[in-house]
């Protein structure tokens, strides 16, 4: 038969091979859609750790831009500064004046200061202790003998050793930037 009329025909049963590829069509349709569905879980997962990774990463720099501030604001405007010995006993003041060395004939060598000894021996050795506390004769409590930078440093008699700024000018250790 050349010519079945499709509205008279009876359509026949599919063969073995046809029911397998229908299957197999229906299966592949199937996995792809999972396969699709799996996707875009994933880029969904993605996203939304991505977007927490950039709100933590807001939160951190955000946390780094308030410690820096707190540090700018915390950082001491005025220090006291104490002369102490080489073993950082309190002594008067005026050990580490840099008009007291010079008029008796001592010298500054890196942040020491060096006056001669009375009897003739080595060198009495003082220093600057920033931000420490106690009366003269005893040991510094606290502090540091760093310089602290962009502060105003006076001594307990009211003498200013440094104002603000980076570091001293003009070369000499004790009252760089004025009295």
């Amino acid at each position: 038969m050349r010519f079945q009329d499709p509205e008279t025909a009876t359509p026949r049963e599919p063969t073995l091979a046809e029911k397998r590829a229908r299957a197999k069509a229906v299966d592949e349709r199937r996995r792809t859609a999972e396969e699709k569905r799996q996707a875009r879980e994933e880029a969904e997962t993605k996203a939304r750790s991505r977007r927490k990774l950039l709100a933590g990463g807001g939160v951190t720099v955000g946390l780094v831009g308030l410690v820096a501030a707190w540090y700018v604001v915390a950082a001491p405007e005025e220090v006291t500064a104490v002369c102490t010995t080489a073993d950082g006993t309190i002594v008067d003041d005026d050990y580490c004046d840099d008009d007291y060395v010079s008029s008796h004939h001592g010298y500054h060598s890196g942040g020491w200061i060096f006056l001669p000894s009375p009897g003739g021996g080595s060198p009495q050795q003082y220093r600057y202790n920033y931000g420490g506390s106690g009366t003269e004769g005893q040991r510094v409590q606290g502090g540091s003998f760093s310089r602290p930078s962009n502060a105003t440093i006076n001594t307990k008699s009211g003498s200013t050793v440094q104002r603000g700024g980076f570091g001293i000018s003009g070369g000499s250790f004790g009252k760089g930037g004025g009295s």
